[in-house]
Protein backbone atom coordinates (compact mmCIF):
# COMPACT_ATOMS: atom_id res chain seq x y z
CA UNK A 1 0.00 0.00 0.00
CA UNK A 2 1.22 3.31 -1.36
CA UNK A 3 1.03 5.96 1.77
CA UNK A 4 1.89 8.83 2.64
CA UNK A 5 5.39 10.00 3.36
CA UNK A 6 8.39 7.93 2.39
CA UNK A 7 8.93 10.15 -0.98
CA UNK A 8 5.46 9.59 -2.24
CA UNK A 9 3.35 12.48 -4.41
CA UNK A 10 -0.06 13.32 -3.43
CA UNK A 11 -2.12 13.20 -6.87
CA UNK A 12 -5.02 14.76 -7.23
CA UNK A 13 -7.70 14.04 -9.75
CA UNK A 14 -10.82 15.35 -11.33
CA UNK A 15 -13.62 12.56 -12.36
CA UNK A 16 -16.47 12.41 -14.38
CA UNK A 17 -18.99 9.48 -14.56
CA UNK A 18 -22.19 7.95 -15.70
CA UNK A 19 -23.48 6.58 -12.64
CA UNK A 20 -26.83 4.55 -13.62
CA UNK A 21 -24.79 1.00 -14.17
CA UNK A 22 -22.63 1.81 -10.60
CA UNK A 23 -23.82 1.04 -7.02
CA UNK A 24 -22.63 4.48 -5.79
CA UNK A 25 -19.16 5.97 -5.26
CA UNK A 26 -17.87 3.77 -2.29
CA UNK A 27 -16.28 0.33 -2.85
CA UNK A 28 -18.05 -2.49 -1.25
CA UNK A 29 -15.98 -4.92 -0.61
CA UNK A 30 -15.58 -7.71 -2.86
CA UNK A 31 -16.48 -6.06 -5.97
CA UNK A 32 -17.10 -9.34 -7.67
CA UNK A 33 -20.12 -10.18 -5.46
CA UNK A 34 -22.73 -11.09 -7.26
CA UNK A 35 -25.92 -9.12 -6.23
CA UNK A 36 -29.51 -10.10 -8.25
CA UNK A 37 -27.23 -11.82 -10.86
CA UNK A 38 -25.34 -9.02 -11.74
CA UNK A 39 -21.56 -7.66 -10.37
CA UNK A 40 -21.63 -5.09 -8.11
CA UNK A 41 -19.85 -1.89 -9.55
CA UNK A 42 -18.40 1.21 -7.67
CA UNK A 43 -16.72 4.02 -8.55
CA UNK A 44 -13.96 4.15 -5.94
CA UNK A 45 -14.12 0.05 -6.54
CA UNK A 46 -12.95 0.32 -10.09
CA UNK A 47 -10.56 3.12 -9.87
CA UNK A 48 -8.62 0.93 -7.25
CA UNK A 49 -8.24 -1.74 -9.60
CA UNK A 50 -6.47 0.59 -12.44
CA UNK A 51 -4.66 2.36 -9.55
CA UNK A 52 -3.53 -1.08 -8.55
CA UNK A 53 -2.91 -2.18 -12.13
CA UNK A 54 -0.82 0.88 -12.87
CA UNK A 55 1.05 0.74 -9.36
CA UNK A 56 2.07 -3.45 -9.23
CA UNK A 57 0.43 -2.45 -5.10
CA UNK A 58 -2.90 -1.68 -3.78
CA UNK A 59 -3.43 1.98 -3.53
CA UNK A 60 -6.27 3.92 -1.21
CA UNK A 61 -8.07 6.51 -3.28
CA UNK A 62 -9.63 9.24 -1.00
CA UNK A 63 -12.75 10.81 -2.47
CA UNK A 64 -14.67 14.18 -1.42
CA UNK A 65 -18.01 12.36 -0.61
CA UNK A 66 -20.01 9.65 -1.31
CA UNK A 67 -22.30 9.58 -4.21
CA UNK A 68 -25.67 6.86 -4.58
CA UNK A 69 -26.69 4.40 -6.67
CA UNK A 70 -27.27 6.09 -10.40
CA UNK A 71 -26.30 9.47 -9.53
CA UNK A 72 -23.67 11.12 -11.87
CA UNK A 73 -20.68 13.44 -11.16
CA UNK A 74 -18.92 15.78 -13.26
CA UNK A 75 -16.31 16.94 -10.92
CA UNK A 76 -16.16 14.38 -8.35
CA UNK A 77 -12.40 14.52 -6.64
CA UNK A 78 -10.05 12.09 -5.15
CA UNK A 79 -6.35 12.14 -4.32
CA UNK A 80 -3.90 9.15 -3.78
CA UNK A 81 -0.42 8.78 -2.84
CA UNK A 82 1.45 7.29 -6.00
CA UNK A 83 5.24 6.30 -5.50
CA UNK A 84 6.06 6.23 -9.50
CA UNK A 85 8.63 8.75 -9.79
CA UNK A 86 9.01 8.62 -13.86
CA UNK A 87 4.88 10.00 -14.22
CA UNK A 88 4.40 13.43 -14.80
CA UNK A 89 1.28 13.92 -12.74
CA UNK A 90 -0.90 15.07 -16.47
CA UNK A 91 0.15 11.51 -17.55
CA UNK A 92 -1.76 9.78 -14.95
CA UNK A 93 -5.04 11.03 -17.33
CA UNK A 94 -4.38 8.83 -20.16
CA UNK A 95 -2.61 6.18 -18.12
CA UNK A 96 -5.84 5.42 -15.91
CA UNK A 97 -8.57 6.28 -18.68
CA UNK A 98 -6.80 3.07 -20.70
CA UNK A 99 -7.66 0.73 -17.65
CA UNK A 100 -11.04 2.24 -16.60
CA UNK A 101 -14.28 1.71 -18.22
CA UNK A 102 -15.75 4.19 -20.34
CA UNK A 103 -18.37 5.56 -17.77
CA UNK A 104 -15.88 6.86 -15.57
CA UNK A 105 -12.99 9.12 -17.30
CA UNK A 106 -9.97 11.33 -15.31
CA UNK A 107 -10.72 15.14 -16.46
CA UNK A 108 -7.77 16.25 -14.79
CA UNK A 109 -4.58 15.08 -12.59
CA UNK A 110 -2.27 17.28 -10.75
CA UNK A 111 0.47 16.79 -7.96
CA UNK A 112 -0.92 18.90 -4.97
CA UNK A 113 -0.10 19.07 -0.99
CA UNK A 114 1.32 16.54 0.88
CA UNK A 115 -1.54 16.76 3.37
CA UNK A 116 -4.14 17.59 1.05
CA UNK A 117 -7.28 15.78 1.74
CA UNK A 118 -10.07 15.32 -1.19
CA UNK A 119 -12.96 14.49 2.11
CA UNK A 120 -11.33 17.12 4.52
CA UNK A 121 -10.29 19.83 2.70
CA UNK A 122 -13.44 20.84 1.11
CA UNK A 123 -15.38 23.97 1.36
CA UNK A 124 -18.24 23.33 -0.54
CA UNK A 125 -19.89 20.51 -2.78
CA UNK A 126 -22.22 21.87 -5.57
CA UNK A 127 -24.94 19.24 -7.24
CA UNK A 128 -26.92 19.72 -10.27
CA UNK A 129 -30.14 18.51 -10.64
CA UNK A 130 -31.68 18.71 -14.27
CA UNK A 131 -35.91 18.46 -14.84
CA UNK A 132 -37.16 18.16 -18.35
CA UNK A 133 -40.91 19.47 -18.49
CA UNK A 134 -41.46 18.14 -21.70
CA UNK A 135 -41.60 14.35 -23.14
CA UNK A 136 -37.67 13.01 -23.23
CA UNK A 137 -35.85 11.14 -25.87
CA UNK A 138 -34.85 7.64 -25.07
CA UNK A 139 -31.27 8.43 -23.93
CA UNK A 140 -32.35 11.16 -22.23
CA UNK A 141 -33.88 9.57 -19.48
CA UNK A 142 -30.37 7.96 -17.74
CA UNK A 143 -30.08 11.89 -17.34
CA UNK A 144 -32.98 14.20 -16.44
CA UNK A 145 -36.36 14.04 -14.42
CA UNK A 146 -38.91 14.03 -17.01
CA UNK A 147 -41.63 16.37 -16.07
CA UNK A 148 -45.16 16.20 -17.97
CA UNK A 149 -45.60 19.36 -16.92
CA UNK A 150 -43.78 23.58 -16.69
CA UNK A 151 -43.36 24.71 -13.33
CA UNK A 152 -43.20 28.21 -12.00
CA UNK A 153 -39.81 28.71 -12.06
CA UNK A 154 -40.27 31.98 -10.13
CA UNK A 155 -42.52 30.01 -6.97
CA UNK A 156 -39.56 27.70 -7.41
CA UNK A 157 -36.89 30.15 -7.07
CA UNK A 158 -39.10 31.74 -4.11
CA UNK A 159 -39.29 28.48 -2.19
CA UNK A 160 -35.54 27.72 -2.65
CA UNK A 161 -34.25 31.04 -1.65
CA UNK A 162 -35.36 30.02 2.14
CA UNK A 163 -32.20 27.46 1.92
CA UNK A 164 -29.64 29.92 2.82
CA UNK A 165 -26.95 29.86 5.64
CA UNK A 166 -26.90 27.61 8.45
CA UNK A 167 -30.38 25.16 8.05
CA UNK A 168 -31.43 22.31 9.98
CA UNK A 169 -32.26 19.98 7.74
CA UNK A 170 -33.90 16.84 9.48
CA UNK A 171 -36.85 17.34 6.98
CA UNK A 172 -34.81 16.21 4.33
CA UNK A 173 -33.26 13.52 6.25
CA UNK A 174 -33.57 9.62 4.88
CA UNK A 175 -34.88 6.93 7.19
CA UNK A 176 -31.05 5.32 8.00
CA UNK A 177 -29.03 8.99 7.91
CA UNK A 178 -26.33 8.41 10.29
CA UNK A 179 -25.19 11.61 10.65
CA UNK A 180 -24.75 12.98 14.01
CA UNK A 181 -25.53 16.82 13.13
CA UNK A 182 -28.63 17.21 10.36
CA UNK A 183 -27.41 21.24 10.09
CA UNK A 184 -25.75 22.08 6.88
CA UNK A 185 -24.56 25.57 5.81
CA UNK A 186 -26.14 25.98 2.30
CA UNK A 187 -24.27 28.39 0.23
CA UNK A 188 -26.89 28.98 -2.38
CA UNK A 189 -29.65 27.13 -4.21
CA UNK A 190 -31.59 28.10 -7.32
CA UNK A 191 -33.02 26.75 -10.09
CA UNK A 192 -32.77 28.00 -14.14
CA UNK A 193 -33.03 26.99 -17.36
CA UNK A 194 -30.10 25.59 -19.42
CA UNK A 195 -31.11 24.90 -23.14
CA UNK A 196 -34.89 22.65 -23.12
CA UNK A 197 -34.75 21.97 -19.17
CA UNK A 198 -34.64 23.41 -15.48
CA UNK A 199 -31.90 23.24 -13.47
CA UNK A 200 -31.66 22.95 -8.96
CA UNK A 201 -28.69 23.81 -8.33
CA UNK A 202 -27.56 23.82 -4.28
CA UNK A 203 -23.81 24.23 -2.99
CA UNK A 204 -23.86 23.06 0.81
CA UNK A 205 -20.93 22.52 3.02
CA UNK A 206 -21.77 19.02 2.82
CA UNK A 207 -25.43 17.18 2.65
CA UNK A 208 -27.17 14.41 4.28
CA UNK A 209 -27.87 11.33 2.55
CA UNK A 210 -30.58 11.86 -0.18
CA UNK A 211 -31.18 15.66 0.69
CA UNK A 212 -30.96 16.97 -2.65
CA UNK A 213 -33.45 14.74 -4.34
CA UNK A 214 -35.27 15.31 -1.44
CA UNK A 215 -35.43 19.02 -0.95
CA UNK A 216 -36.20 19.02 -5.02
CA UNK A 217 -38.94 16.29 -4.23
CA UNK A 218 -40.82 18.61 -1.85
CA UNK A 219 -40.26 21.75 -3.53
CA UNK A 220 -41.75 20.53 -6.77
CA UNK A 221 -44.69 19.12 -5.01
CA UNK A 222 -45.41 22.15 -3.13
CA UNK A 223 -45.60 23.94 -6.70
CA UNK A 224 -47.58 21.39 -7.98
CA UNK A 225 -50.42 21.93 -5.19
CA UNK A 226 -50.05 25.47 -5.59
CA UNK A 227 -48.21 26.23 -2.37
CA UNK A 228 -45.01 28.30 -1.98
CA UNK A 229 -42.62 30.28 0.15
CA UNK A 230 -44.67 30.34 3.02
CA UNK A 231 -45.82 26.51 2.90
CA UNK A 232 -42.33 25.39 2.36
CA UNK A 233 -40.77 27.64 5.57
CA UNK A 234 -43.21 25.62 7.17
CA UNK A 235 -42.67 22.24 6.26
CA UNK A 236 -38.69 23.17 6.58
CA UNK A 237 -39.17 24.43 10.22
CA UNK A 238 -41.12 21.11 11.24
CA UNK A 239 -38.19 18.99 10.73
CA UNK A 240 -40.51 16.26 10.60
CA UNK A 241 -39.48 13.39 7.57
CA UNK A 242 -43.12 12.88 6.79
CA UNK A 243 -44.07 16.67 6.01
CA UNK A 244 -41.11 16.50 3.02
CA UNK A 245 -42.36 15.04 -0.68
CA UNK A 246 -41.28 12.72 -1.92
CA UNK A 247 -37.52 11.69 -2.95
CA UNK A 248 -37.15 12.31 -6.81
CA UNK A 249 -34.75 9.61 -8.64
CA UNK A 250 -31.03 9.36 -9.15
CA UNK A 251 -30.68 9.51 -12.56
CA UNK A 252 -31.36 13.58 -13.02
CA UNK A 253 -28.60 14.40 -10.25
CA UNK A 254 -25.03 14.84 -10.98
CA UNK A 255 -21.66 16.25 -8.53
CA UNK A 256 -21.18 19.20 -9.94
CA UNK A 257 -17.82 20.72 -8.59
CA UNK A 258 -16.19 20.73 -5.19
CA UNK A 259 -14.35 23.45 -4.02
CA UNK A 260 -11.39 23.84 -1.57
CA UNK A 261 -9.83 25.84 0.71
CA UNK A 262 -6.25 24.77 -0.47
CA UNK A 263 -5.04 22.28 -2.70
Amino acid sequence: MCDEGNGSRNIKLIIAYDGTEFCGWQRQGKETQSFSSKRIRTVQGEMEQALEKLHKHPVKLTGSGRTDSGVHAAGQCANFFTDIKSMDAPCFVPALNSLLSKDIRIIEARETLDDFHARFDAKSRTYRYYIKPAETLPWERRYCLPLRRRPALNRLNEMAALLHGETDCSVFAAAGDKSKSRSRYIYNAAFFTEADKIVFEISANAFLWMMVRSILGTILRCEKKGLGAPEFKEILDSRERRRAGPTTPPNGLFLWTINYYRG
